[in-house]
């Protein structure tokens, strides 16, 4: 919603998995909020604590808000809920909307809708989201493979 919490906790862990199965110059990421309630601001400080006692670095990413041109430049373009994801497909164009999807459906081990929101809770929601990001992280870069042919 604002990119300071889920959406770059993704980026940043989707990031480092790219890079441990040797193709993180094959897959181009970014993430950015359906909000600009947070322009140019770092990861919610909680997200960047819990992402790096896992060994995540969040600290260069910086909050912006979903651009028109991102609709086209994107081959996947994921949701973190089902609030943001209705959000996107309001906001984009036909020819794009068969890019839209949310993140967990790439979830392999855990069966959950979305990515809770943990900015209003406490550890355990960050705990929680990190639990779901490395999950789908792992099946997008399965996805990845197989659309590439890697």
């Amino acid at each position: 919603m604002g990119n300071i919490c889920r959406s770059p906790t993704a980026d940043g862990v989707f990031r480092q998995k790219l890079i441990d199965h040797g193709l993180s110059g094959l897959v181009r990421v970014d993430s950015a909020g359906t909000h600009n309630y947070h322009p140019d601001s770092p990861p919610d400080e909680r997200s960047q604590l819990h992402a790096f006692r896992r060994g995540y670095d969040l600290s260069p990413l910086r909050a912006r808000q979903v651009v028109d041109d991102d609709y086209a430049q994107f081959d996947l373009i994921l949701a973190m809920d089902w609030d943001n994801l209705a959000l996107l497909q309001d906001d984009c164009p036909p020819e794009h909307q068969h890019k839209l999807r949310r993140f967990t459906e790439f979830c392999q081990m855990h069966d959950s809708p979305v990515v809770p929101d943990p900015y209003y809770g406490g550890a355990a929601g960050f705990e929680q989201v990190l639990d779901l990001v490395e999950d789908a992280s792992e099946g997008l870069i399965q996805h990845v493979r197989q659309v590439k042919k890697l």
